[in-house]
């Protein structure tokens, strides 16, 4: 049972753009807490910051709550997630165009994805991990989404065509999702 969801956009994003508030208004008609996460400075991402916002978003996880990032978000919660001290349970993680390691694409993002998420905690911690990611992302190739998949020994779901999950490729749902949680 998936009682509370905590949404993490990524780089320039915010909670009215894109797939999320679909998502928060499906997961709430499903009778779920929703917060989509209201990052600072969403076109200069500073690490602490994102991290302290986040952190206060996800509190401390149990079994009926789903973490969903979305690309820099990814990193994001992943940082959070392997912070979180004492005993806790995480019911899903849902990534949609994350990866691992630095993006040709964006270079100006290299200083906040100088150190390497962590994987270890996060994978043994969370009972279900599914990573999406798209067959034409001008900004996330899948292999990178594939090595974090590979990295968080999470199911790798190809959607074609969903560009970088974005208003401006044409997404504003994202059914999929809806179906990885409430399933």
């Amino acid at each position: 049972m998936t009682d509370r969801i905590v949404v993490v956009p990524g780089f320039g994003a915010n909670p009215d753009l894109h797939w999320f508030p679909w998502l928060a208004t499906q997961g709430r008609e499903r009778g779920a807490r929703v917060e989509v996460v209201s990052l600072p400075d969403p076109l200069s991402p500073r690490r602490a910051d994102w991290e302290a916002v986040t952190a206060a978003a996800v509190g401390e996880p149990d079994g009926a709550t789903w973490i969903v990032g979305h690309s820099l978000g990814c990193i994001t919660a992943l940082r959070v997630l392997d912070a979180l001290e004492g005993s806790w349970r995480l019911g899903g993680l849902l990534l949609v165009a994350g990866f691992s390691g630095r993006l040709p694409a964006l270079p100006a993002l290299d200083g906040y994805l100088a150190d390497p998420a962590p994987i270890r905690r996060v994978r043994d911690l969370a009972d279900r991990r599914i990573v999406f990611s798209s067959d034409n992302d001008p900004v996330v190739p899948v292999t990178a989404t594939a090595r974090l998949a590979e990295e968080l020994a999470a199911r790798l779901v190809v959607l074609p065509g969903r560009g970088h999950f974005t208003e401006e490729t044409g997404v504003r749902t994202l059914p999929e999702a809806v179906a990885e949680i409430f399933s």
